[in-house]
């Protein structure tokens, strides 16, 4: 912590007790890894967006299968959000430790889930032609 916080911090919030553990990491490793979480949130959005262009895509695809692809991209989108904020305070928390790097769960999840969907929706397209 600085000199700048206030002495009255309730001390429960989360980056209260982030801050108060390890020591400053060099400001160009935090902001890289704020980059990178903003890089997984911009494919989050991406995820999500191509879930709401499933659900517009009209007579592309039969209504059920059209929809449980939307949902699953969105669904996919949200995952990827959340697990981005858990991925960087991991980060963040090793940087301030001077530890060893978290290893990257959320990249294996993101690329299978990725490609099975991709060939889900390759197949859809493909079966009502």
């Amino acid at each position: 912590m600085s000199a700048m916080d206030p002495p009255d911090s309730p001390g429960g919030r989360w980056t209260d007790r982030l801050l108060a553990e390890g020591e400053d990491p060099d400001p160009r490793f935090t902001l890289a890894n704020e980059r990178t979480f903003l890089a997984w949130i911009r494919t989050a959005l991406a995820v999500i967006a191509g879930g709401v262009g499933v659900a517009l895509s009209g007579s592309a695809m039969a209504p059920p299968l059209r929809h449980g692809l939307a949902v699953a991209f969105s669904a996919t989108g949200a995952l990827i959000a959340a697990l981005a904020f858990r991925r960087w305070l991991r980060t963040e928390r090793a940087l301030r430790r001077a530890e060893t790097l978290p290893p990257p769960a959320l990249a294996p999840i993101m690329s299978y889930g990725l490609a099975l969907a991709a060939v889900v929706l390759l197949v859809a397209l493909l079966a009502t032609r």
